[in-house]
């Protein structure tokens, strides 16, 4: 995770500063994930080949829709907390533990395989730090904001998978 929280204004929400400022740390690596997730999203969506091209292009630009709508709630929450939100491509690349793949041709398999990895990947840090947001940091409205999250990655990575050929 990233070292550099940036604190814009002191809020007196119970949060303890040093719990304030790891909550928006977890928020700011999801927040960095969902971009690098977004951007691989638009990637596969332009430059998909295969039999299965026009059903897969309409359904990574759902997820992009929708990734969308949550980036902006992540940055908010950052926000609520007190945080700043990173807005820079180098802040998300340097917070993300996803990895951008280059713009190339690609197969449909190979997508869905990349994308349901990637979700997955999202999971797990999710359902860990859920936890740990509620338990150590004692924020229980962001490890439900963070649930809701996991949610919606559990359902993607489950439709990806069910779009995919190969077991």
């Amino acid at each position: 995770m990233t070292t550099d929280i940036k604190i814009a204004e002191n809020i007196s929400n119970g949060l303890t500063k040093e719990d304030q400022k790891n909550v928006i740390e977890v928020l700011v690596s999801v927040l960095a994930d969902q971009h690098v997730l977004y951007v691989k999203l638009r990637n596969f969506h332009w430059n998909l080949k295969g039999a299965r091209f026009h059903s897969l292009h309409e359904f990574f630009e759902q997820q992009y829709t929708a990734l969308e709508k949550a980036i902006d709630e992540t940055a908010e929450r950052i926000r609520m907390l007190g945080g700043v939100a990173p807005g820079s491509m180098s802040e998300f690349l340097s917070a993300a533990t996803l990895k951008e793949a280059a713009g190339n041709i690609i197969d449909g398999d190979d997508a869905i395989s990349s994308l349901v990895t990637d979700n997955e990947t999202v999971i797990r840090f999710l359902r860990e730090k859920s936890g740990m947001v509620e338990d150590d940091f004692n924020d229980v409205a962001t490890a439900d904001f963070l649930v809701e999250l996991l949610q919606k990655h559990e359902q993607d990575a489950w439709m990806l998978r069910s779009f995919s050929e190969i077991s």
